[in-house]
């Protein structure tokens, strides 16, 4: 009786630890899957890098086309000064002219 007992004891055990087994064809998917998932994320980090590197050089763009708008302001302001200057002095000369 106790042999028999222990025979299926050792049986069911057996039985259930190979049913919590994963077979072959199971592991291959879970192994397809990772590799899918790899290159799943390997894209990404493809994708982030090319959209950091556009977003570098439009900030680089960005910063040229400022410090050329401030350029363009000063030369504009220095225009400016020349002119309200050139017009003083043809005012100065104006009125000059109207006291002889």
């Amino acid at each position: 009786m106790k042999t028999r007992l222990s025979v299926i004891s050792v049986t069911l055990i057996l039985a259930a630890a190979l049913a919590g087994c994963a077979t072959s064809r199971e592991m291959e998917q879970v192994q397809a899957d990772q590799r899918l998932l790899d290159a799943k994320i390997e894209q990404a980090l493809q994708e982030a890098q090319a959209a950091k590197a556009a977003a570098d050089a439009a900030k680089l763009e960005a910063q040229d086309a400022t410090t050329r708008a401030e350029s363009a302001e000063k030369a504009a302001q220095e225009r400016e000064r020349l002119a309200d200057e050139k017009a003083k002095k043809a005012d100065a000369v104006f009125q000059k002219s109207m006291r002889k």
